[in-house]
């Protein structure tokens, strides 16, 4: 899969949204569009266009980083709860067993835990954003989980382990939320939803080593355990800054969505 440095992708953090909200009803009718939309056009924006994607989604966690090593993994519909209709959503992606393998020999090299999984479907933080994504479902994509514990440090690490990918055309997204915290959406937080937003693009956006040490203390944020009383919704951001490197941090969407708001970061 070696290709010419050219081919050097950026590395995301984007929104998923909540199970399948772009593929059913919502009242009022807005309330995903706008992030539908982002998330429709994103394609567009990278060129050129990945050779395949390595995705952390906030929805697969192990005791060591496994790497779904599938060549066809079907869909995990892991939401509650929704219209019938959504459990039939089809989105055929290829696995590629290739890249896993790579994957897998650069976490280990890096001195972290690493498993595969041959049998585990791609669940709904990757298959319902990647659905509007890229809609044919026609680029590879292999799903990377998080670890159990989510330390901040050890998903840094990972995605520093991660950055050679870039080079041969592999897309690094994590997949996530940047406000999660489901008893406040929808109570009217957008004061301290926008506190922590506010902290969250300033890391992102500050220099390199600043943005490391940062997101290492997120904790630290103000109204970070309002944003976040379980951290594994921004724990992919971690990864996709860590395979950042020395490229600059920017924020490429912002939505408020029932009181919250909401954002999406790209790296390079």
């Amino acid at each position: 899969m070696t290709q010419h440095s050219t081919d050097k992708q950026p590395t995301l953090f984007i929104p998923h949204g909540g199970g399948p909200c772009f593929f059913m009803e919502w009242n009022p009718p807005d309330t995903w569009r706008h992030m539908g939309a982002w998330l429709a056009g994103l394609g567009e924006t990278l060129i050129p266009r990945p050779r395949a994607l390595l995705v952390i989604s906030s929805h697969w966690e192990e005791p060591a980083f496994t790497v779904n090593a599938g060549a066809r993994p079907p869909l995990l519909y892991d939401y509650y709860g929704f219209p019938e209709h959504t459990y039939h959503l089809d989105y055929a992606a290829p696995g590629s067993p290739e890249l896993a393998m790579q994957v897998l020999e650069l976490i280990a090299a890096a001195g972290l835990p690493v498993h595969t999984d041959h049998t585990r479907g791609f669940d709904h933080g990757v298959f319902i954003p990647f659905k509007l994504i890229y809609p044919q479902a026609d680029v590879p994509i292999v799903q990377l989980s998080l670890q159990q514990g989510l330390d901040p440090h050890a998903h840094l690490v990972l995605g520093l382990a991660l950055e050679p990918l870039r080079h041969q055309g592999v897309l690094i997204v994590g997949s996530g939320m940047s406000y999660h915290n489901m008893r406040g959406i929808g109570a009217g937080i957008g004061g301290e939803s926008d506190q922590f937003d506010a902290w969250l693009t300033q890391a992102v956006c500050a220099s390199p080593d600043e943005r490391y040490e940062r997101l290492r203390h997120w904790q630290q944020a103000p109204a970070a355990r309002i944003a976040h009383p379980r951290e594994e919704h921004l724990l992919p951001l971690m990864v996709a800054a860590g395979a950042a490197g020395a490229d600059a941090g920017v924020k490429v969407f912002g939505d408020r969505v029932m009181g919250a708001s909401l954002s999406a970061y790209r790296f390079g």
